[in-house]
């Protein structure tokens, strides 16, 4: 009988536990624990206006997450931080998030300076890093996913459009920093490969604004075509400059220059300006349909959307794709589990290439409308694969060459 009783007790025991837990999760809900991930761009400084729409871009991408229910049954939770245009600023604030704020992954950066600041941080700590903007290449790091365009992806094939289409005779103007310093060699290969001519090779400091010499230069040595790689808001000077000297419509192709900037800096002002890109949010088809109205809907009609901002996007699926795949958001399950994945995004499928850890893009031109948007003139046939290093080079010799030519 005694027996018989403790196993009665017991049972009560068990069965009031059980009220009071639900009651409890009635009166005290359970409260998840969120997955925080790193988001690290420049709120001010000359990048700003660039890097401010991938952040909302990144945000739009993490609302819709939230709003099917997280990722592994937790929230995600964006950790905002400002690289203030500035390399050390953004390897401090790397540091940052992955010790102090144990961020699970990082979304950010613009240029190549600060990538290249961040890399050994995201290395050191096994960690991962999506980088979401087109850029010269010649770089593959372990532990970053690069969703913007390769070289052949962008520099290459806008370099060919635009001698095929307005001739041989190449003006080069960019700013005086990583990119544009290599994405100009490349184009001088190609020129000089084709047997067009460099006429000259003009550099401004990130965010300077003097460009009165070079315009006088373009003027008199009266170019074919104007290739472009200023970063930030040089561009207004430049872009101003031309137009005032009666170079409004001398054609002009810009690789750094997305809708945002084209609507901020005026460059729809120029009659014959194109900007190369794998994206442009004037593409018709659903799924950039739906992504556009999103984005608009979440920060303003008047809001536009580039190409950076569409990589950026399409890294959080991905990223969280992947985190669902592998049952953890933990960087060192995530990052071997990333070389597998594809999604459809806004710009279609988008696929990693496991050998290069970049994506298959389309190559695109647009020609720029008075209001900043772009009207596609030409597309690859065909998603491009990516490749870092041009071919003609081994890696060594292009490693030696661009030692040689930083400022």
């Amino acid at each position: 009988m005694k027996k018989y009783l403790k196993i009665s007790a017991a049972l009560a025991l068990i069965a009031i536990l059980i009220v009071a837990g639900f009651m409890m999760r009635q009166y005290y809900p359970v409260v998840s624990i969120p997955i925080k991930i790193g988001v690290l761009h420049s709120l001010t400084g000359t990048m700003a206006v660039n890097e401010k729409p991938l952040v909302d871009a990144v945000r739009l991408a993490v609302k819709e997450i939230n709003a099917q229910g997280g990722l592994l049954g937790q929230p995600v939770e964006m950790v905002v931080a400002d690289g203030k245009s500035d390399p050390k600023v953004f390897a401090a604030e790397a540091e940052r998030l992955i010790e102090k704020d144990r961020v699970s992954v990082l979304f950010g950066c613009w240029t190549s300076a600060c990538r290249k600041a961040v890399k050994p941080i995201v290395e050191k700590h096994r960690h991962l890093l999506f980088y979401p903007v087109q850029y010269e290449g010649m770089e593959q790091s372990a532990n970053i996913l690069y969703t913007g365009a390769a070289p052949n992806q962008q520099i290459v094939p806008g370099t060919r459009w635009a001698m095929r289409t307005f001739g041989p005779r190449i003006y080069l103007v960019g700013s005086d920093y990583i990119f544009p310093r290599t994405a100009n060699i490349i184009i001088g290969d190609l020129v000089n490969a084709s047997g067009g001519e460099i006429l000259d090779e003009r550099y401004l400091p990130l965010g300077g604004t003097g460009v009165a010499e070079i315009i006088k230069d373009i003027a008199r040595k009266k170019p074919d075509v104007v290739l472009n790689t200023l970063n930030g808001d040089s561009n207004a000077a430049f872009f101003s400059a031309l137009v005032k000297a009666g170079l409004g419509d001398l054609p002009l192709v810009s690789f750094s220059v997305e809708e945002s900037g084209m609507q901020a800096w005026n460059g729809g002002q120029l009659t014959r300006h194109y900007g190369v890109w794998s994206y442009f949010q004037s593409l018709q088809g659903e799924g950039n349909v739906r992504f556009v109205t999103a984005y608009k809907a979440c920060f303003g009609a008047d809001r536009v959307i580039s190409a950076p901002m569409e990589a950026a996007y399409a890294g959080v699926n991905l990223w969280a794709q992947t985190v669902q795949e592998a049952n953890s958001s933990e960087p060192g399950r995530v990052n071997p589990a990333l070389l597998r994945q594809s999604i459809k995004s806004p710009a279609g499928i988008t696929a990693v290439d496991a050998d290069t850890r970049h994506l298959w893009k389309m190559m695109r031109v647009g020609k720029v409308s008075p209001d900043g948007q772009f009207e596609q003139v030409f597309a690859s046939s065909a998603p491009l694969r990516p490749s870092p290093w041009p071919g003609y080079r081994s890696r060594d010799s292009w490693q030696a060459l661009l030692e040689g030519s930083q400022p």
